[in-house]
């Protein structure tokens, strides 16, 4: 669909996007300030909550779990923003989309090859936007009663992170219900939240994913992904605790539940998106 021009343009935005991760914000420097201190005022039940939310990423790991999404719905985003955007599909194709994003265990849900670039990044970009404003309202109900109503939020963050991640792939034609696909998932959860050393480890892990050789160390590296896991609970558990102040935790929650749902869809897009520039490329 592109040229190679505009291909090593794309590439270098996202290059350029990689760069730009190895600062760090005001708000995610303070959350890394020493964790003894908050292990000391974060309180046990918000601890639990997070290690079990974690431990359903380790499920997720495992089997896929409960979060998949139905893959005939992003297929239809897909189909609808082709056409809107004025790029020809032939019913013929938009039978085989249908019916692919009803195959299981397919390593290519659909044949993105055929759908420019620009398409799939408005997609990309609805998904966000729809994600995120359920996250906000989601957070600002769950931080209305503070400690009693945030043990709920956890959870459903775990969860429609790893939704969004799932529709990312989903979107630049990758299919979540493959095991190496979930590691990949699992990975982009751990980059958006990981600090700058983090970062720059999990994006040398992640290049040049689809090499066999690479898939298998980084599956291997995934066996311990409790460990993995220490810095984004730290960071996720920094930002829930302003959440259980009753009431006042609605605004704190609101944006913290976008925020992250932003970080973590930015961050799936972004390496998808590179992972199929680089596929073109070749």
């Amino acid at each position: 669909m592109e040229s190679r021009e505009t291909l090593d343009r794309e590439l270098e935005h996202i290059l350029k996007w990689e760069n730009e991760q190895k600062d760090l914000f005001i708000w995610d420097k303070i959350g890394r300030l020493p964790f003894v201190m908050l292990d000391k005022v974060m309180p046990k039940a918000l601890k639990q909550k997070i290690g079990d939310a974690l431990n359903e990423v380790g499920q997720y790991l495992q089997t896929g779990g409960k979060f998949l999404v139905q893959k005939k719905k992003v297929a239809k985003l897909l189909q609808e923003e082709t056409e809107r955007s004025g790029y020809p599909m032939t019913t013929d194709y938009i039978y085989r989309l249908e019916q692919d994003a009803e195959t299981e265990n397919t390593a290519q849900i659909h044949s993105v090859h055929k759908i420019p670039l620009e398409v799939l990044d408005r997609v990309a970009d609805s998904i966000t936007e729809s994600r995120s404003k359920f996250a906000a309202a989601q957070g600002a109900a769950t931080g209305f009663g503070g400690i009693v109503t945030i043990a709920a939020d956890i959870p459903l963050v775990m969860g429609l992170s790893l939704k969004v991640l799932q529709e990312m792939a989903l979107c630049y034609g990758y299919d979540p219900d493959d095991p190496l696909e979930r590691v990949f998932i699992v990975k982009c959860l751990q980059f958006s939240s990981a600090d700058i050393v983090g970062k720059k480890a999990i994006l040398d892990e992640l290049a040049d994913y689809d090499n066999p050789d690479k898939q298998v160390e980084v599956v291997s590296q995934m066996q311990g992904w409790r460990e993995v896991f220490n810095s984004y609970s730290e960071s996720f558990g920094w930002k829930k605790l302003f959440q259980l102040v009753p009431v006042a935790g609605m605004i704190f929650g609101s944006v913290s539940n976008k925020n992250t749902i932003q970080d973590v869809a930015e961050a799936g897009k972004m390496l998808y998106k590179k992972r199929l520039i680089l596929q073109r490329l070749k």
